[in-house]
């Protein structure tokens, strides 16, 4: 790794950019049916100079620490949203890979039966992981290894963004109505992604290739972790993905929790 102490910090500034997902009316309804509305945001930032493959943890810490974030990024703070305020003295960052360019990927659930030919989802007798209801087999293989249908997906396909976006909108927040059928999370999961990664056809093979990095992140005080929040949670979530041909990044953060349902 090279030795990052002589070079300049990151700077960020805050882009006034429109997300699909967060900006048209059938897919808020969703959100808040869901039960992410309330309580999930996107937004988007500029950086100054180019991003070399070894100063991830600088350019993460660098941007927690700026104070054009910390006075824009918000963060869900009791019944409303506040900028997230506090600079800080560590963060981390875990690569997430991010190769997938379409929903083909989720072809497996209707081939083996967890959706129905006609976008039905499966049913299952009703069932309680922690804070999440099951009752239907989607839920099932996100949530259960002893699922009939775990091993649809590899441990290498539940690491890959796509698959984390769509498990984030299954399970949805803390007031969740559920989904019959697929085409909904379907529809959600393509434009989020859209909306967050970025693509480039190879001139080569022809095909489409991402070309942003992923990250799920964390900020940290000299206390504890306090991005995205103090109160782990597997729906607790921070992601930023960063765009190097536009250099530009996006957050995407939700608190589980009532939030400002109140």
């Amino acid at each position: 790794m090279a030795d990052d102490s002589n070079t300049p910090a990151f700077h960020f500034q805050l882009l006034d950019k429109q997300f699909a997902v967060t900006s048209q009316k059938d897919f808020t309804d969703s959100l808040s049916k869901w039960g992410l509305g309330p309580t999930m945001r996107l937004q988007a930032y500029t950086y100054d100079r180019m991003l070399q493959p070894y100063e991830t943890q600088r350019f993460v810490k660098d941007f927690f620490r700026d104070p054009n974030v910390t006075s824009t990024l918000l963060v869900v703070s009791g019944s409303t949203w506040a900028p997230l305020g506090v600079m800080a003295t560590s963060a981390t960052a875990e690569e997430v890979p991010a190769s997938v360019t379409s929903l083909g990927f989720f072809d497996r659930l209707e081939d083996e039966g967890v959706v129905r030919s006609d976008k039905s989802i499966q049913k299952c007798f009703d069932d309680w992981v922690e804070d999440f209801q099951i009752s239907d087999e989607l839920r099932k293989l996100l949530l259960l290894e002893d699922s009939d249908n775990f091993t649809l997906f590899s441990h290498e396909d539940r690491q890959e963004f796509i698959f984390r976006v769509f498990q984030h909108l299954v399970l949805g927040g803390s007031c969740c109505q559920y989904e019959d059928t697929i085409d909904a999370y379907y529809e959600l999961t393509k434009s989020l992604y859209k909306d967050l990664v970025g693509v480039v056809k190879d001139p080569e093979t022809q095909k489409l290739r991402v070309v942003s990095q992923v990250f799920k992140v964390t900020a940290s005080d000299d206390a504890s972790v306090y991005y995205p929040s103090w109160k782990p949670h597997q729906q607790t979530f921070a992601y930023l993905v960063v765009d190097p041909y536009k250099r530009q990044l996006y957050t995407w953060y939700h608190q589980w929790g009532k939030g400002i349902w109140g």
